[in-house]
């Protein structure tokens, strides 16, 4: 995830250098210690005008009509006067799905961010900080776009109090949108979590239903075999109040979970249940000419995924080879489409066991013999299957493989 702070005062601009200086210092190992998941990478932008006066001009920068004008600070990270309004600011990195974090009040945040918030699944996560760092607050995206994490993250960085406001945190109850993004599932129709969380909030028992194709061993249904299902991970970790059963549409269900069509676009049709989660199932493996523009790849991801009658929200993950780990289109991609991007090594990749289309010139280039018949495979974890074997165009090529997500067995 890239974090984008911005700062409006000489103070804000020193907090900011601050946090950037010790993430910097922080392993990936270290950053999950510190309760961070997801890599972070930090840019620095000020606002502050003072800073103008000590900059070099350098053009256009990532697309934007405004000249950065970077700052250089003495061998710390470089911070980008922004000269556009701070709303034009916003608006650019909510398209690109980047985190932002405004050292100041939390009423400029609001102002700026205020015309570009879309979509509670995909909206970039905001915090603000004040500029004695005393408290950090997650403001838009908490859950799914881990702006709560976030703030626990930087609150160990900087010593700074986390005001965590959604009330499922505040009463630690089960959170049914932060349950998804932690299990790999996507939410069909969003509308339902409010209903949910306001049953959890009430103290009511909540009743999560699995369809049996969910189940990786469907065959055998016996009370032996629901017996060991329940005992999966992510059951086991569900808190009181929380039933988990086999779906049967004559029984009421706060949350089903399923990958079947009818029951999903039946929704309608279904009054007795609140939620649908359905698993994302499906990994892209893909490969790419260096600096391949980030419209090329969302154009070639787009087409595959029509072909295949996949949608985005059913990717679980984009996998590709490690030296594509900064590839700027890839990750834009994922970026908007809030899906992880995994990187893995030549060794990695050439170890991992399937009958894939071989290329002397890949495994001359970057050391295996395939990326993204192998990345794909690698990604789903135990049992993936291809669905699409490599396809290249133009400089790019991908594969896409199907996922087990079993009820039985998911283990985040």
């Amino acid at each position: 995830m890239k974090l984008c702070v911005i700062s409006f005062t000489e103070n804000g601009k020193r907090l900011s250098k601050n946090i950037a200086g010790q993430a910097g210092k922080m392993t990936d190992q270290t950053q999950k210690t510190a309760g961070q998941t997801e890599k972070i990478e930090i840019e620095l932008f000020t606002k502050h005008k003072a800073s103008a006066e000590h900059t070099a001009c350098i053009g256009q920068t990532g697309g934007a009509e405004h000249t950065a004008c970077i700052e250089q600070t003495g061998g710390q990270q470089a911070i980008v006067f922004v000269e556009t309004p701070v709303g034009e600011w916003a608006k650019e990195q909510m398209q690109e799905r980047n985190g932002m974090l405004f050292i100041g009040s939390c009423g400029i945040a609001v102002r700026a961010i205020a015309p570009y918030v879309k979509d509670k699944q995909k909206d970039a996560p905001v915090l603000v900080m004040d500029e004695k760092g005393k408290f950090v607050i997650p403001v838009l995206s908490g859950h799914i776009g881990g702006a709560n994490e976030l703030a626990l993250f930087l609150a160990k960085l900087t010593g700074a109090e986390p005001v965590i406001t959604t009330a499922t945190d505040i009463n630690k109850k089960f959170a049914v949108d932060l349950f998804a993004k932690e299990n790999g599932l996507a939410i069909v129709n969003k509308d339902g979590i409010a209903k949910v969380s306001s049953k959890v909030l009430d103290g009511k028992e909540i009743t999560i239903s699995v369809s049996p194709e969910a189940l990786i061993s469907r065959k055998n249904l016996s009370p032996e075999a629901f017996t060991s299902w329940q005992n999966a991970a992510w059951i086991r970790r569900l808190p009181p109040g929380v039933r988990v059963a086999l779906y049967s549409p004559e029984e009421p269900s706060d949350i089903l979970i399923t990958a079947e069509e009818d029951l999903i676009t039946a929704k309608e049709k279904e009054p007795n249940v609140t939620l649908i989660l359905r698993p994302r199932e499906y990994v892209i493996g893909i490969g790419c000419r260096k600096g391949k523009p980030e419209t090329d790849i969302r154009d070639f991801i787009s087409n595959k995924l029509y072909e295949l009658g996949i949608s985005e929200t059913q990717i679980f993950a984009v996998a590709s080879v490690e030296q594509k780990r900064e590839e700027p289109g890839i990750l834009a991609w994922c970026r908007k489409e809030a899906v992880p991007f995994f990187t893995y090594t030549a060794e990695e990749l050439q170890k991992v066991k399937g009958n894939f289309e071989e290329s002397s010139f890949v495994k001359a280039q970057v050391g295996v013999d395939n990326v993204c018949e192998r990345a794909a495979i690698q990604a789903c974890g135990t049992g993936g299957r291809l669905i699409a074997r490599k396809y290249a165009e133009d400089g790019m090529t991908i594969a896409v493989a199907k996922r087990k997500w079993g009820a039985g067995s998911y283990e985040p």
